[in-house]
Parts: C-alpha cells; structure tokens; sequence
C-alpha cells in the first residue's frame, strides 16, 4: 500500500444511501427524458420524487458542510429545472415580465442560488477548513 493511501480521508457512503441516491438518477432521468419527449404528465410526477430524495439526501449529510453544500444545491438545480419543464408544457416560458426578462428566466433565482451556495463552500468556507476531516459514518 502506498503512503497516501493509507493517510488519505476514506469517504464512505453507507449502502441504504447509495441506493437512494441511485433510485434518484432513475428519477430525474425520467423526469428529464419526459421533458425531452413532452410527456407532461410522467414529467410533472416525476418532479416530486427526484426533489424529495435530493432533500432527504441533503438532510441525511447536514453534518458534512461539504456534502450539504453540493446536495442543497443539487436540490436547488433540480427545482429551477423542474420549473422551467413546467413553463415549457404549460407554455409560458417566453411570456414577458418586463423589458427582456421572460417567466423562464426566473429559472436563473435556483440556479444562482446553487452557484452561490457552492461560491461560498469553495471561496470561503473549504479554504478556512483545509485541516479538517469529515467521516460520513458508515
């Protein structure tokens, strides 16, 4: 074994979430394979499952900053996506608001907020935490 093998963190998953996370990949395939295809109803369904296991993932890793920050702001991305299928399927993505900005544009509100989430983990709070260590208990 090599020397940084064995004074590497180990990051490890415990089985019952890896599965749910897997499930969820099956989810927001089909929700955005549903998009795709302009299956509305299998699309619209979709939504609550993927959203509600991305919570409960995120949940399940509060006490990892690292692992919080990246899963709210899965949880964010797939609420702007989801919001932007139903403005396509029920047809007022391209409706004005004001001047340029269109009700798809709103779309941006989730997913900056990902951004800014994921901004202020990487520029502020890992560079201040280099030293520590989290375990996800397995």
């Amino acid at each position: 074994m090599s020397k940084s093998s064995t004074t590497s963190p180990v990051y490890s998953i415990p089985l019952s979430y890896r599965k749910m996370e897997n499930l969820h990949i099956v989810f927001w395939l089909l929700k955005d394979i549903s998009w795709c295809m302009i299956w509305k109803p299998l699309g619209i369904t979709m939504i609550f499952p993927t959203l509600i296991i991305s919570i409960i993932i995120a949940w399940r890793t509060r006490q990892f900053v690292a692992e919080l920050c990246h899963n709210v702001a899965i949880s964010v991305w797939i609420a702007a996506n989801s919001y932007w299928m139903i403005s396509e399927f029920l047809h007022f993505d391209t409706r004005v608001i004001v001047g340029d900005i269109t009700y798809k544009h709103l779309a941006l509100i989730p997913f900056l907020t990902g951004l800014l989430i994921l901004a202020y983990f990487y520029l502020y709070y890992q560079p201040r935490h280099k030293e520590d260590t989290e375990v996800i208990p397995g």
